[in-house]
């Protein structure tokens, strides 16, 4: 937290009467209370940034409006008598273009209380969660449950069984929730709080609409409440010695043949329905060779890791969209987004041990910011006079600039290529390579 807001939460946090140490006392509550769970909360919130909820009120402006009203937004609290404000809804385009995904953007005081109550109920789920469990955890990740995929395939199981539980965000059960959450947390004002925040509601445009069922995705507290429900499927699956990775509600079980993976589908589809109350998407869920199976991205080709086909398809649709022409900005402001974006992409998808497509990729790439520069500078003049900068012949830089032909067909010219030449849009620009990226991972020196 910044020096002028360091001590905002710890001042307006303080209690009026005298309250146990949070580490002492069972009450938990008033560890979720307590003035320095409270600020890492705070940090964590601004660390991530988000979008206002319904109220509008920013990241920025939640200081100044905690020093005036956190003492009774915490006796509130204390007092059962505070309300969540309803989440605001946005939608989202899912990857491929396969409809939305809907968020819930709770406001920012809420994400604070939220938070808070994560950090506390964490520790106190998290040791008894399945080893096989790798979503919104400490030091776990996604390549780690990839890996362990891997590492059964190598061993053998090379049948997947992928079920897709449709809209499970949207569709948990509060009942089956709060039931297991109830299993450890014996606090009844935290668990009717938790409750609240699950009934709060959704603002959808200007209709506010009740939530009778699922958690919102995007909420600090709901990637843990998923785990808390979902853990039961994991200790099903332990109990029949499967094997298998789960990250959120995204999970691959691996078995040795067709018809033990269509068994394991069958009784699977019925402990989901009976037990926890959710539905399986039967379109989406498959039972076949691992090299068939996607799983957080990535495809099995033999006991290789490969990106989706699907996942390097939704990475040329975003670079073609962060290099269209129409785009109204600086060009440096462009390729600082495309490096940004590039960058995390490498960080997650460089699991994959495909290469082949990414020279060629980074041609492609290059080639359309040409024609970005190309659009951009418009005018005769002003095409020759950055060509002739850049070291273009002058009888060159003339006839093309001249040229009727449009952009595309021009960015891969002699005079376009002998100006802004790769090294120009790599040492002078600072464009990223997208190969020599995948490179330096696999082969640090």
């Amino acid at each position: 937290m910044a020096d002028s807001t360091k001590t905002d939460l710890s001042k307006v946090t303080a209690s009026r009467r005298p309250v146990m140490d949070p580490a002492l006392s069972d009450d938990l509550m008033e560890r979720v209370l307590a003035s320095e769970n409270l600020r890492n909360a705070w940090r964590q919130v601004k660390a991530n940034h988000g979008a206002p909820g319904i109220d509008g009120m920013t990241i920025e402006d939640f200081p100044a409006f905690a020093r005036e009203h956190w003492a009774n937004i915490r006796q509130a609290i204390r007092d059962e008598t505070y309300q969540p404000s309803p989440v605001r809804r946005t939608e989202i385009p899912k990857r491929h273009g396969q409809g939305k995904r809907l968020l819930g953007i709770p406001t920012v005081v809420d994400r604070v209380i939220q938070q808070a109550m994560a950090q506390v109920l964490g520790p106190l789920f998290d040791p008894e969660f399945s080893a096989s469990s790798f979503g919104f955890r400490p030091g776990r990740s996604a390549h780690q449950a990839v890996k362990q995929i891997q590492g059964y395939i190598k061993r053998g199981y090379r049948v997947g069984v992928d079920l897709d539980l449709a809209k499970f965000f949207d569709r948990v059960s509060h009942d089956a929730l709060m039931a297991r959450v109830a299993r450890k947390v014996h606090d009844k004002g935290l668990l009717r709080l938790i409750g609240r925040y699950l009934r709060a509601g959704v603002l959808v445009g200007e209709c506010l609409q009740p939530t009778e069922t699922g958690v919102p995705q995007g909420s600090p507290l709901s990637p843990l409440l998923s785990n808390i429900l979902l853990d039961d499927l994991d200790k099903e699956l332990e109990r029949r010695s499967h094997r298998f990775a789960r990250y959120c509600d995204d999970f691959l079980i691996v078995v040795k043949s067709q018809r033990a993976g269509e068994r394991v589908k069958a009784s699977l589809t019925r402990f989901l329905q009976q037990h926890l109350k959710l539905e399986i998407n039967e379109t989406k869920s498959t039972v076949g060779p691992t090299k068939k199976s996607t799983f957080l991205g990535f495809t099995f080709q033999g006991t290789r890791i490969y990106w989706s086909p699907e996942a390097f398809q939704d990475f040329r649709h975003r670079l073609r969209k962060l290099t269209g022409r129409s785009w109204g900005v600086s060009m440096a402001y462009r390729i600082r987004t495309l490096n940004e974006y590039i960058r995390g992409w490498i960080q997650y998808f460089g699991l994959s041990q495909y290469y082949r497509p990414l020279p060629e990729l980074d041609a492609w790439l290059r080639r359309r910011l040409r024609m970005c520069f190309w659009k951009q500078w418009r005018y005769v003049r002003t095409k020759v006079r950055e060509l002739l900068k850049l070291g273009t012949a002058k009888k060159t830089a003339l006839l093309t600039a001249l040229s009727r032909k449009g952009p595309w067909h021009l960015s891969r010219t002699l005079a376009t290529q002998t100006g802004m030449t790769n090294q120009w849009l790599s040492e002078s620009l600072g464009l990223v390579s997208i190969r020599a990226l995948w490179i330096a991972l696999h082969y640090p020196t």
